[in-house]
């Protein structure tokens, strides 16, 4: 092997070698997740409970997302309001300021790991990235059950005191 041969093997290697190390390390590579909650899951409801204990649909009447969860604690969730309305224009940089509130506000996306706890019924999503930009990095521990293939759980109280449960239905 010529030296030029012999730095592209090193490199290579050392590439491979820490590609591994930091394989290894990874938070969603250190737990595992109960293979009950592992799949793909369908959204059934995305309601609100507001703090006079009244509930009413948040985003919409037939709310539309998904919800996917791998062995290794990898997730991502995406509920959207079905009746968002179009854009006028094709073109999404012109959108009008009313457009873009109702596409915001239509629209809750994240994703990032999560650690399952069935002793104490809770689930923790570790936001990596987010619709709203507020969300990212935190860490938010949401109370969950899980009954006849269905999964519910309650998000974070918002600042006026609403707090919106999310119901999914498992499609595998």
């Amino acid at each position: 092997m010529n030296s030029r041969t012999m730095l592209k093997h090193g490199l290579f290697s050392a590439v491979v070698s820490t590609s591994l190390l930091v394989a290894a390390v990874s938070p969603a590579d250190a737990a595992t997740v109960d293979p009950s909650m592992v799949g793909t899951w369908t959204l059934v409801a995305a309601d609100v409970q507001h703090p006079d204990g009244s509930r009413a649909r948040d985003y919409g009447a037939a709310p539309k997302g998904m919800l996917i969860i791998d062995a290794q604690g990898h997730y991502s969730l995406q509920i959207f309001k079905a009746e968002r309305p179009r854009f006028a224009s094709a073109d999404k940089s012109a959108a009008t300021a009313a457009e873009y509130k109702a596409a915001v506000m239509g629209s809750s996306t994240h994703f990032g790991t999560i650690s399952i706890d069935p002793a104490s019924s809770t689930l923790t999503f570790q936001i990596e990235n987010a619709s709203f930009p507020n969300w990212e990095g935190q860490q938010q521990k949401r109370t969950y059950e899980l009954k006849d293939g269905e999964l519910s759980y309650r998000v974070v109280p918002r600042p006026n005191g609403d707090v919106p449960i999310s119901i999914w239905r498992k499609v595998n």
